[in-house]
């Protein structure tokens, strides 16, 4: 149980926390961990073809930042690490993400505050709720 770890990731410093709890869980368990960041494409949709690839290629430098953050850290606890940048509707491409990599574990934040202000919250929520396997989460909203 627990060999394949997933842990999207926003790449805030509050994720921090997160991927200690990943970390932590994947030595015990001598898991990889996958580490994925979603560009939430949804965002600018109307926006046209060339602005578009702008926004996409700055959230993808965001992505690999977010990524490598996390990844470097687990690599560090002696952890096998699998980044991934991808680009959808967050919380869809997280459930798909999980069922292709046959992840039994998702352990990601929420941020239980205000939800306006993010949308990890909301995106959180619908992965607990329609996930095939359990999802640990961590309230980032704490960590503050």
């Amino acid at each position: 149980m627990f060999e394949r770890i997933l842990l999207p990731t926003d790449g805030t410093e509050s994720m921090d926390a997160v991927v200690e709890t990943a970390a932590d869980i994947a030595v015990q368990r001598d898991a990889e961990v996958h580490v994925l960041y979603v560009i939430d494409d949804r965002a600018f949709l109307t926006l046209q073809d060339d602005m578009k690839s702008e926004v996409v290629s700055e959230l993808e430098g965001e992505g690999e930042a977010a990524t490598d953050r996390a990844s470097t850290r687990l690599r560090e606890a002696g952890i096998d690490v699998t980044a991934e940048i991808r680009e959808g509707n967050p919380a869809e491409e997280i459930l798909n993400y999980s069922e292709e990599t046959d992840a039994d574990l998702i352990t990601m934040g929420t941020r239980q505050g205000d939800y306006t202000k993010n949308m990890m919250g909301s995106v959180s929520q619908k992965v607990v709720a329609r996930a095939n396997v359990p999802v640990l989460t961590t309230n980032l909203a704490a960590e503050r």
